[in-house]
């Protein structure tokens, strides 16, 4: 694996504030001036390298910045207690920019109890939807909820209860989704960020 061309994605999915690993190593790619055929770097990689830049020169601002998605994850997490919420993504890992949102699985049958519980609260949210794969590599489309909470994005992705039990394929590691409760975010804060 090519550590430079790893390590210029990584700047520029920083310096950029991007959220796809993908254009951030097209965008190296060229940056380098790599041959054609040259392999991109995998998305673990990607990760580890934004973590590392972000610990060297994200400074302050990276770290409150992931505090406040994992502590706006806590009190989302909170409010949506009867629909067992797990954080996934970017506020677990702290592989984040400025543009990232929290990520959250919620799980209910039928699907529509979240808008409901949210429209009962006057919470204002978009629908919209998302695609994960399974174990078995079926496209699951997955119905999306969007909503803001003190100036952090969330997105709630909420499954069918069975969902639970069986996380979703990670595109970054082709393994089942990281998922952590409410318990969990909470040991986050209180340790060292990222």
């Amino acid at each position: 694996m090519d550590t430079e061309l790893v390590d210029t994605a990584a700047r520029i999915y920083c310096e950029h504030q991007l959220t796809d690993y993908r254009l951030a190593k097209l965008r190296a790619f060229e940056a380098l001036g790599c041959r054609p055929g040259t392999p991109l770097p995998d998305n673990a990689a990607i990760q580890a390298a934004i973590i590392d830049y972000q610990r060297l020169f994200g400074g302050e601002p990276y770290r409150q910045h992931l505090q406040a998605m994992r502590r706006t994850a806590v009190e989302a997490m909170k409010l949506l207690t009867d629909f067992s919420p797990r954080l996934v993504g970017g506020a677990v890992s702290g592989a984040v920019t400025p543009q990232h949102r929290v990520q959250l699985h919620a799980f209910a049958d039928p699907q529509e109890l979240v808008d409901l519980f949210l429209f009962d609260r006057g919470i204002p949210f978009v629908d919209g939807g998302r695609r994960y794969r399974d174990r078995n590599g079926r496209v699951l489309d997955i119905p999306l909820v969007q909503l803001e909470a003190d100036q952090v994005g969330v997105d709630i992705a909420v499954f069918p209860l069975d969902g639970l039990r069986q996380a979703p394929i990670s595109p970054l590691d082709n393994r089942p989704f990281r998922r952590l409760t409410r318990e969990q975010v909470e040991a986050l804060l209180s340790g060292p960020p990222a």
